[in-house]
């Protein structure tokens, strides 16, 4: 193939992909999370990243529409999945008759959405779920347990979050209550994004809708109002009489005491708080890292999802942590260790005719654990001593003729320079004790 023929090697633009050493990391902060999932009596589940467009659309709605990557083939109309939770209440409708309830499932998997690409903003991205579904019922604990279960993953990340807890039936109400209901969806949507417009561009948007300004600014005042539940609460006991407001703000009373029980310290109440999907129906709640106002990652309850699916009454509640956004952020920070990237505990640096014996030795030390290379490749001393340097290989352990016949080898510390003469259980015992 001439020059003139040849392909720019390109990629799309917003989708993801890491250099090694960052994957290495990626990986283990994906582990981190999935084993306080387990911990937490969480199974997984993995669905398919194409589903039927009927099924992902059933309730999606709002922005979302317009960034779901759609298309056909055959006779099938299909979508990208833009989250986890549509196929999760797919799955549960299909599988009801063979699943014990509550079913607690957590998923960790890509998801893709056809936004513009900017900053912490991808169109792939990792998102971490997990979900509690009901039969008939779902207690207010599981949602209670959900809120408790973000808070967890971040703490054995070491990570402080502040995480902003709703519920979406005190907005709902006070819409109830000034005869607005047939227009929630819309106004639910402008009032979502009050921190990315101004007063006066949301005052025209609801006027629009028929809100008039006395109810328009009290309404704007309920989304803003924030701070710890049990104030927030006698601050709105006489704000609405709405049956479906009194239902919200008994909730957020309920929801309060199940998460003092489990422990959590990271909560405050934030009426603004409403998420974007139509599919809450009560609680929802956001997280964000602490001293930044940057979410990355949130939840809720949802009644009726299901119902799209199915006959059965099954409520759920969710978390999902933008587990992609996430990585960003703390790469840029500095959070992670980069000695925790290294993919080689110890290379192997032949020479001689001593390659067979260099395998031997590369055998032994993967079956004691140990991250071993051999660089087998027929270059230079040098040569393979400055490829270990690139790898940024912390051990180099040289093999030659006079090792063989001794069993006494030269362990080289890379960043130190400093070497030693060690037999192999000596190097052993030694990057153990390092692990």
């Amino acid at each position: 193939m001439n020059n003139s023929t040849k392909i720019v090697p390109r990629k799309l633009k917003g989708f993801w992909e890491l250099m090694p050493k960052e994957q290495i990391l990626f990986s283990s902060l994906l582990n981190s999370i999935e084993q306080v999932f387990k911990n937490n009596c969480f199974v997984p589940l993995d669905t398919p990243v194409l589903e039927y467009s009927e099924i992902l659309l059933a309730k999606s709605g709002g922005e979302v529409d317009k960034e779901i990557y759609r298309f056909t083939k055959g006779d099938a109309d299909m979508c990208m999945r833009y989250d986890l939770t549509v196929p999760l209440a797919r799955f549960v409708a299909m599988h009801k008759d063979e699943l014990s309830f509550p079913f607690k499932r957590y998923q960790i998997g890509k998801v893709y959405r056809g936004e513009r690409p900017q900053k912490g903003r991808f169109r792939e991205f990792y998102q971490c779920d997990a979900d509690i579904i009901g039969s008939d019922t779902l207690s207010m604990v599981a949602d209670a347990e959900c809120i408790a279960l973000f808070e967890k993953c971040f703490n054995a990340l070491g990570i402080e979050v502040v995480i902003e807890i709703s519920n979406r039936k005190i907005i709902a109400g006070f819409i109830e209550e000034i005869n607005k209901n047939d227009k929630i969806n819309e106004i639910l949507i402008v009032l979502d994004k009050l921190e990315k417009i101004s007063l006066e561009d949301a005052l025209t948007e609801l006027k629009e809708l028929g809100i008039d300004n006395e109810n328009s600014e009290k309404l704007i005042k309920l989304t803003k109002m924030n701070g710890k539940i049990d104030n927030l609460l006698v601050n709105l006991k006489d704000f609405c009489q709405n049956e479906t407001f009194k239902t919200g703000l008994k909730e957020l009373e309920e929801l309060n005491k199940y998460l003092i029980s489990f422990g959590a310290k990271s909560f405050v109440a934030n009426i603004g708080v409403i998420r974007g999907h139509n599919y809450y129906t009560g609680t929802v709640f956001e997280g964000f890292l602490k001293n930044q106002h940057l979410a990355i990652g949130g939840g809720g309850r949802f009644e009726n999802l299901c119902g799209y699916f199915t006959d059965k009454n099954m409520p759920g509640v969710g978390m999902s942590i933008g587990v992609t956004r996430l990585f960003d952020l703390l790469l840029q920070d500095g959070y992670f260790d980069k000695v925790k990237a290294r993919d080689i505990d110890i290379a192997i640096i032949n020479f001689d005719e001593t390659l067979n014996q260099s395998l031997e030795l590369l055998t032994k030390f993967r079956e004691q654990g140990i991250k071993a290379e051999c660089f087998y490749e027929n270059k230079s001393f040098k040569s393979k001593m400055k490829e270990a340097n690139k790898r940024e290989v912390k051990y180099v352990l040289i093999v030659g003729e006079d090792e063989i016949k001794t069993q006494i080898f030269t362990l080289k510390n890379m960043e130190n320079s400093e070497q030693e003469k060690l037999s192999f259980e000596e190097i052993i015992k030694k990057l153990k004790n390092l692990a």
